[in-house]
């Protein structure tokens, strides 16, 4: 699985980097074409205006060879529109101009204006001393080529959009990798332990089976087997077989609070009829737990929290409720990062954790629904209720 994981990300960057290839290689591809074109219909001009001007010397001109070549040459000319002009420039050719402009003296003035303003006209030197201009301007092809760097700018914006959430998709993944991975190492280093304490346990229990001291380590341990099957699920999809969110959210009640500070004012609110929500009661239990410590420390172990069950149209909600530190705004945008934590000593593995049960397993939200700074902060979990 690891092999197939790892060969899966290797493929991801061979296809993102042949992509890049691809659009990288069109965008240059495509402003050299354009380039190359406008430099060849440039030397097509400077062509004509070699031969206009050999045409135009009566010594030259009278060779039939030399009026074959300038007729070839003017007959070559299917797509360049030119206009060849006296120094006032009044029209003497023109090619390529369409019948209507070509018709109205008006409207071939404005175009020769207009392609005066796109490039200098070149000027063919006669003996006479009567020089002529030829006026031009890009092909209808060229012209279709016009909007095309908009096109691809346009095209290479996309991509770096895509390359963003590419990246940004591939860096959640391999996050997602390691924090399954540290998931299981950890399970995996309780587990050895665990079974040790299960055996004494069994031990103190046939010296005295009914001890109070016994009964809670027993519990303690039962917790344990819990906690670690929690970070062994942690990467795998769950079954999400239990049902009854309303018999979770007690037991974690029960279980946590006798174990929490006496100065924290732990209590429940909730419904007393089953809310049926498919989870795992396995996971669910560590994401409130996991909240509900979270809270306590925020509270530095004493203050006011509240753990609350309630519906609302189709929704079934879960608050936790403290009178801590509170977050900031920064804070608040940075708490379901993978590393970011507000203790001297935290991971930042916790609530990043959490948000992957709710979202990715159970397909709910979790959110700080309210925080204010020294007033507290509400942690909110929605869940959609099973649907009768």
């Amino acid at each position: 699985m690891k092999g197939f994981n790892f060969l899966k990300r290797i493929n991801s960057w061979v296809v993102y980097f042949i992509l890049t290839a691809i659009v990288f290689g069109i965008a240059i591809s495509s402003f050299i074409l354009i380039d190359q074109l406008r430099k060849q219909e440039i030397k097509k001009v400077e062509l004509i205006a070699t031969a206009l001007k050999a045409y135009t010397d009566d010594e030259i001109s009278a060779d039939p060879k030399i009026q074959e070549l300038y007729l070839a040459v003017m007959q070559d000319n299917t797509n360049l529109p030119i206009v060849v002009t006296d120094k006032s420039k009044t029209p003497i050719f023109q090619a390529n101009i369409p019948e209507l402009i070509e018709q109205d003296p008006a409207k071939l003035k404005n175009l020769i204006r207009n392609m005066e303003n796109s490039y200098d006209p070149f000027i063919v030197e006669l003996p006479s001393g009567q020089n002529q201009f030829i006026y031009y301007d890009n092909s209808d092809l060229l012209n279709y080529f016009r909007f095309y760097p908009y096109v691809i700018a346009l095209f290479i914006g996309a991509y770096l959009i895509f390359s963003f959430w590419f990246l940004r998709t591939l860096k959640k993944t391999d996050e997602g990798f390691v924090w399954a991975g540290l998931a299981k190492e950890t399970a995996h280093q309780i587990g050895t332990p665990l079974s040790s304490m299960i055996g004494w346990v069994e031990i103190m229990k046939l010296e005295d089976e009914n001890g109070l001291g016994v009964k809670e380590l027993e519990k303690d341990v039962e917790r344990l087997k819990t906690i670690s099957e929690r970070f062994s699920k942690i990467g795998s999809i769950p079954a999400l077989n239990d049902l009854d969110i309303n018999e979770t959210v007690q037991q974690n009640f029960d279980y946590l609070k006798s174990r929490i500070s006496t100065k924290v004012d732990f209590t429940l609110r909730k419904t007393y009829e089953p809310v049926l929500i498919p989870h795992s009661r396995i996971l669910m239990s560590w994401v409130i737990e996991n909240l509900i410590k979270n809270a306590v420390d925020a509270m530095k172990g004493e203050g006011k929290l509240e753990l609350s069950l309630y519906k609302k149209n189709k929704n079934v909600y879960i608050d936790v409720t403290d009178t801590g530190s509170g977050m900031t705004k920064q804070q608040v945008r940075n708490a379901f990062k993978p590393g970011f934590s507000t203790k001297k000593r935290g991971w930042g593995l916790g609530l990043s954790l959490t948000k992957r049960v709710v979202t990715e397993y159970h397909k709910g939200e979790v959110k700080i629904a309210n925080s204010e700074v020294g007033k507290g902060t509400t942690f909110r979990i929605v869940l959609r209720e099973e649907q009768k």
